[in-house]
């Protein structure tokens, strides 16, 4: 994004969270003490070029997911990955509702292996979750909620793509299921920078906060370990 439209925009959103602000907007949900982090849709299709669904900003992305997995699990803290991938694409019985009729899901079968898997640089262990997912939220119709209260988390650490769709989507349900939304702004993208900055923006203003990741790592970096697996 150039300097001209990043200014352009920061003015625009400057005199926007001043209109919420006096109207009780934006108020700070903030930080629990259990979090999970949840890797939204950071699959080869989604980070890698040369696909349907690529996105852009993955130097500053990737990074930024590697730092926060490597904070999040010296304090053993759930780690989630997501996928969005289809076993039936063609025919009259396809698993992909209506969405293929908007935009080109079909793509995302899960018989191309190498597109759907996560990004090997941000790689899930072998005790971590990774959901493949239908629709654009991570809950939406997957066992996430119930995964997540088995942990006794309140608070979810939102990265990945994209931000305009399933990030937004993941947030909103969120903070409609009972944990705290946290987006962390250098770990998110999509294929318009400026639907980033407005969706950031509209975020922060009403469904979680979106906070810049030195002060999630510092976050992280304070809390308790969680307990070890099979302890009290």
């Amino acid at each position: 994004m150039s300097d001209e439209i990043q200014e352009a925009l920061e003015k625009i959103f400057s005199r926007d969270s001043e209109l919420y602000r006096s109207r009780g907007f934006q108020r700070r949900i903030g930080f629990g003490k259990r979090p999970a982090l949840i890797n939204i849709d950071l699959a080869n299709a989604w980070t890698r070029p040369g696909h349907t669904f690529s996105c852009d900003g993955m130097e500053t992305i990737i990074p930024g997911v590697q730092k926060l997995l490597t904070a999040g699990r010296a304090k053993r803290i759930p780690v989630v990955y997501t996928t969005t991938a289809y076993n039936v694409t063609t025919g009259n019985n396809t698993d992909m509702g209506l969405w293929h009729l908007k935009i080109p899901i079909e793509v995302l079968n899960l018989d191309d292996t190498e597109a759907v898997a996560i990004d090997e640089r941000i790689a899930p262990q072998a005790d971590e979750q990774v959901i493949v997912k239908k629709r654009a939220s991570a809950f939406h119709g997957t066992y996430l909620t119930s995964f997540l209260n088995a942990a006794d988390v309140d608070t979810v650490i939102l990265t990945g793509v994209t931000m305009a769709g399933c990030v937004r989507h993941t947030c909103e349900d969120a903070i409609a299921e009972g944990f705290r939304p946290i987006v962390v702004r250098e770990c998110v993208g999509d294929r318009v920078p400026g639907v980033v900055e407005w969706n950031l923006f509209d975020i922060d203003a009403k469904f979680g906060d979106v906070e810049p990741l030195d002060t999630v790592l510092d976050y992280l970096e304070k809390i308790d370990p969680f307990p070890l697996r099979n302890s009290p």
